[in-house]
């Protein structure tokens, strides 16, 4: 059971409601990750408008889903692998993709550096060295596009640690965790 309550968009205040209205218009119902994070109108602006501008970026919707389930397996986060599995298939990749972006792997190079480079800068909390610049360089990404894996990183910590710590029952179709908590 979720450590807070999860705002019933029919009775959300006025101040939440255009937002929970864009995220049922998007997803077809409001998820309970959105009406856990409704209690807070600021923390919703800032996780929908996040989502908005990171999924109209250069990186497009297949990669940022696979940053997104790489992210919420090293954090244990089921809700996040979940959804962001779902919402990967419906971006394009298959299931066999997104069980290995949950791995930090890809069979595609340029996938496969950047899924590195997400994996290394969550398990060492950004402690990175040129090097690991260097390799995503290679791999035919710029500095705008580091900038924006970098921000994927940063709205899935977000929602990873909304989901976890809030307890935020899964409403998507479950994923088991490929790692064992640390």
């Amino acid at each position: 059971m979720t450590r807070i309550t999860l705002i019933d968009p029919s009775n959300a205040t006025t101040e939440v409601t255009p937002q929970l209205d864009q995220i049922k218009s998007t997803f077809g119902v409001v998820p309970n990750m959105f009406k856990a994070v409704a209690n807070s109108p600021a923390a919703l602006n800032s996780m929908w408008g996040a989502f908005g501008a990171l999924g109209s970026g250069r990186l497009g919707a297949k990669l940022g889903e696979q940053i997104a389930v790489a992210v919420a397996d090293r954090n244990n986060c089921h809700y996040c692998l979940a959804a962001h599995t779902a919402l990967g298939r419906k971006a394009g990749a298959t299931s066999q993709e997104m069980a290995a972006a949950q791995a930090g792997r890809s069979e595609d190079p340029r996938t496969a550096a950047a899924l590195a480079f997400v994996v290394k800068t969550v398990e060492e909390r950004a402690e990175l060295s040129d090097a690991d610049f260097d390799a995503l360089r290679a791999a035919g990404f710029d500095d705008e596009d580091i900038v924006e894996i970098i921000a994927h990183i940063a709205l899935n910590l977000f929602t990873n640690y909304i989901n976890v710590a809030l307890d935020v029952p899964v409403d998507f179709p479950g994923v088991k965790l490929t790692r064992s908590a640390a």
